[in-house]
C-alpha cells in the first residue's frame, strides 16, 4: 500500500489540544502566558511519575527548553513522540529508535521523545544510548499511566504520537485520544497485538510488517511497509573477516570463506531453552576446526552459562551484543527466537536461519512469524517440543553442508527484505500531518 506523497510547504498551522480539528495537527502554541500550568517532569531516571507542579520546570532534554523557544521557532520544529515497551521483547523499542533515527537523518531539526516504562527498562537505556529524551510512563495502573502520558505530551507538544507496541503504548494512545492528538501504530508481528486491534479504529494509520493482519483490522487504515531496522545494521559495511576479527582477533589467519560462524540469539532477555540446547551441542559444533560461535546468552543467565561452558578460543560468550551489526556481518547462520525484529534483521542481512519460536507469546506471534519466514526464505523451524541436541545439530549441519541451500536462503531473504521501511513510514506520517518530507 503506497503512501500519499507529501506536498512541500510549511508546517501546518498550530492548534490547541482539545480542538475539534484532527487533521494537519501541529505544535500547539501559547498566545499569552498562563498564571499556572501543569508541568511534566522529563527524566532519564527511574521512578519519577509526572505530577502537577509550580511553574518551575525540570527537564532532562539535552536541547533547549521548548518553553524558552520563540513562537516562530516552535512552529518550525517538527516533533514526534514515540511510545514503546521492551518487557520481554526488544523489537518494539528498536522499532521506535529506528524510526526516530530516520526522522532525524531526514529532518535534522526535528525532535523526538521516547515514552516508556520507568528505568531500569530497555526503552530507557535505548533512549539514553541514542541520546533521545525519555519520559517514564508508570504501568502499575492504567489511569496513572494515562495521566502521566498526557502530562508528558502536553509538555512536549508533539505533532503526532507513534506507538510501536508494549505496555506503555496503550496509556500513551489513550492519552492522545483524550488530547485529540493524532496517533499512528506500527505493529511488527504477523498477527496484530490485542492493543492494536483495540486502538486501530482510532488511529490515523496502522503500519504493518505483513499482509496477513490486514484482514483483522480496518483495511482503510492499514499500510504494509515492513518493519523499521536500525541504521547501524542497515549501513554496516564491514566485511565478514573484519567483523569476525572483532570477536576473534586470531580469525584473520583464516580466509574469509573458510570460517563457518553461528550466531546464537535468544531475544533481548535471553532464552533459557536455547541456552540449554546450545550448551549441549556447542562442543560438537566446534569439532570442525573452521567453525565459530558468537553466543548472546542474555544478562540473567550469563553467569550460569559462563560457569557451565568450557572455554574455547572459537567461542565468544556474552550477555548482550552491543554491536549486533558486527555479529550479523560475521555470521553465516543465525539460531534465534522468532521475534518480529529479529526476523526482519535476518531478512535484511540475508542470513540463513534456524528459528525456535517462543510458544508462550500471546496469540502465538512468534510461531506465525517463524512459519512465514519458512515460506519466504526457507528458514528452518524447530519448535520447543522438538528442540534437543540432535535436532539442533542436524539443522546446523544441513545448512553448512549445502552451499547451494545457503545461497538460496540468503538470496530469498534479501529479496523479501524491505530495507526502506523506516523512510517509507516516516514519509507517510509526514504526509498525514501535512509536513514536508525530503524527496
Amino acid at each position: 500500500m503506497a503512501a500519499t506523497a507529501a506536498q512541500p510547504g510549511p508546517l501546518p498551522p498550530a492548534i490547541r489540544f482539545g480542538s475539534t480539528q484532527t487533521s494537519n495537527l501541529a505544535i500547539p502554541t501559547r498566545t499569552a502566558p498562563a498564571p499556572a500550568r501543569l508541568r511534566c517532569h522529563l527524566s532519564h531516571s527511574s521512578d519519577s511519575t509526572p505530577t502537577p507542579t509550580s511553574p518551575a520546570l525540570t527537564t532532562s532534554d539535552p536541547d533547549r527548553d521548548p518553553d524558552h523557544e520563540s513562537e516562530s521557532e516552535s512552529e518550525g520544529i517538527l516533533r514526534f513522540a514515540f511510545a514503546c515497551g521492551g518487557a520481554g521483547a526488544g523489537g518494539r523499542v528498536y522499532s521506535a529508535i529506528a524510526l526516530a533515527d530516520e526522522l532525524h537523518a531526514s529532518l535534522p531539526s526535528s525532535r523526538s521523545l521516547i515514552l516508556g516504562a520507568p528505568a531500569p527498562s530497555l526503552e530507557s537505556s535505548a533512549a539514553a544510548a541514542a541520546s533521545y529524551p525519555f519520559a517514564p510512563v508508570p504501568l502499575r495502573c492504567l489511569p496513572g499511566g494515562i495521566l502521566a502520558a498526557a502530562l508528558h505530551l502536553c509538555r512536549f507538544r508533539p505533532h503526532v504520537l507513534v506507538a510501536t507496541g508494549g505496555a506503555p503504548a496503550l496509556p500513551a494512545c489513550l492519552a492522545a485520544l483524550m488530547l485529540r492528538l493524532p496517533f499512528v501504530i506500527q505493529d511488527q508481528d504477523a498477527s496484530p497485538a490485542p492493543a492494536t486491534r483495540l486502538l486501530a479504529p482510532f488511529a490515523r494509520r496502522v503500519f504493518l510488517a505483513f499482509n496477513a493482519p490486514v484482514r483483522l483490522l480496518p483495511k482503510r487504515r492499514c499500510a504494509v511497509y515492513g518493519n523499521p531496522i536500525r541504521m547501524s545494521i542497515l549501513k554496516c559495511s564491514a566485511s565478514k573477516i573484519e567483523a569476525l576479527a572483532r570477536f576473534f582477533p586470531r580469525a584473520g589467519l583464516l580466509g574469509e570463506h573458510d570460517a563457518q560462524v553461528v550466531l546464537v540469539l535468544g531475544g533481548a532477555e535471553g532464552s533459557p531453552e536455547i541456552n540449554v540446547a546450545v550448551l549441549n551441542v556447542y562442543y560438537e559444533i566446534l569439532r570442525s576446526k573452521d567453525r565459530y560461535i558468537i553466543w548472546q546468552t542474555g544478562t540473567e543467565t550469563f553467569c550460569e552459562m559462563e560457569s557451565l561452558v568450557r572455554g574455547h578460543r572459537r567461542l565468544f560468550l556474552t550477555p548482550f551484543l552491543h554491536e549486533l551489526e558486527m555479529a550479523y556481518a560475521a555470521s553465516d547462520v543465525v539460531i534465534s527466537r522468532a521475534g518480529a525484529m529479529t526476523c526482519t534483521e535476518i531478512l535484511a542481512t540475508g542470513k540463513p536461519s534456524i528459528l525456535i519460536p517462543l510458544p508462550t507469546i500471546l496469540d502465538h506471534h512468534q510461531t506465525r512469524n517463524a512459519y512465514i519466514m519458512a515460506d519466504i526464505m526457507g528458514a528452518k523451524v524447530i519448535t520447543e517440543d522438538e528442540l534437543d541436541s540432535s535436532s539442533l545439530t542436524s539443522a546446523v549441519d544441513e545448512i553448512f553442508g549445502d552451499e547451494k541451500l545457503m545461497a538460496d536462503m540468503s538470496q530469498k531473504a534479501l529479496t523479501a527484505a524491505r530495507p526502506n521501511a523506516s523512510a517509507d513510514i516516516i514519509r507517510h506520517i509526514c504526509s498525514l500531518i501535512g509536513s514536508p518530507y525530503p524527496s
